[in-house]
């Protein structure tokens, strides 16, 4: 059963993509300030924007931002005004509630200004295009 945000209204596509990032989210693609935390219970922690961005490659819509109250943002996927978050599970046993209503558009040029973010997500997409190659390969 899927526990991301929005699972309950997502194309069937949408559920074999986030089983195919599940084979790909590792250490080297979370972000560097998580790193010491991230583990094989917890694959989506640091993964947000890149997964976001890769996400629009793929099927477009906007990536868009969760307020984390801090000055950043968690990135999110939002199409035709649905908005689902293949991340969101990074936040299960956290105190906090994610507000996706008020999600200002996030900047693929800002974000990926960030050398070491963008070379994630170039090595996300790689690892995701390999997997659905796999995949259908073997179907």
């Amino acid at each position: 059963m899927y526990k991301f945000y929005g699972h309950e209204k997502v194309a069937p596509e949408i559920e074999a993509l986030y089983d195919a990032f599940d084979k790909c989210w590792c250490a080297e693609t979370c972000s560097p300030r998580m790193r010491d935390d991230w583990s094989e219970e917890n694959k989506t922690l640091g993964q947000c924007s890149v997964t976001a961005f890769v996400v629009q490659d793929l099927i477009g819509g906007k990536v868009v931002g969760v307020s984390l109250g801090d000055g950043t943002y968690h990135c999110i996927n939002e199409i035709g005004g649905f908005k689902f978050d293949l991340t969101s599970e990074q936040f299960e046993g956290d105190d906090r509630i994610l507000d996706y209503e008020n999600t200002p558009e996030q900047s693929r040029e800002i974000h990926f200004a960030d050398r070491d973010k963008h070379s994630r997500y170039l090595l996300l997409k790689s690892l995701l295009m390999r997997q659905l190659l796999k995949k259908r390969t073997d179907a």
